[in-house]
């Protein structure tokens, strides 16, 4: 897996108007220039943030990406507690969870 190449594609998306502009026209060339594996590339391809979130993907690179998608800010936040029910608790990067998703945390 390539978190880093994920990451530093929606660090570029975020700030450079180029990069956005290409996502819309031409995202299949634009995301073959990064390091992405097949899971990775499928869920930039399909604007799935859960899955995003899943893989890793820091969430303040992902509430740029939301707004692109046209989600809004609850619709982002239930995107990612959606796609913890759906694929599972987070693999990598700083919100990897190391319990089950039903388990109970410092009492929460």
């Amino acid at each position: 897996m390539s978190l880093y190449a994920m990451q530093k594609f929606f660090f570029h998306l975020n700030r450079e108007p180029r990069v956005q502009q290409r996502y819309r026209v031409d995202r299949a060339s634009l995301l073959a220039e990064y390091a992405l594996d097949d899971e990775e590339r499928a869920a930039i391809d399909s604007g799935d943030i859960g899955k995003l979130y899943v893989l890793g993907c820091n969430g303040q690179l992902l509430m740029h990406f939301a707004p692109m998608l046209g989600l809004s800010w609850p619709e982002y936040l239930q995107a990612m507690r959606d796609g913890i029910q759906k694929h599972g608790p987070v693999r990598r990067g700083i919100y990897a969870m190391t319990t089950g998703v039903d388990h109970k945390v410092a009492g929460l």
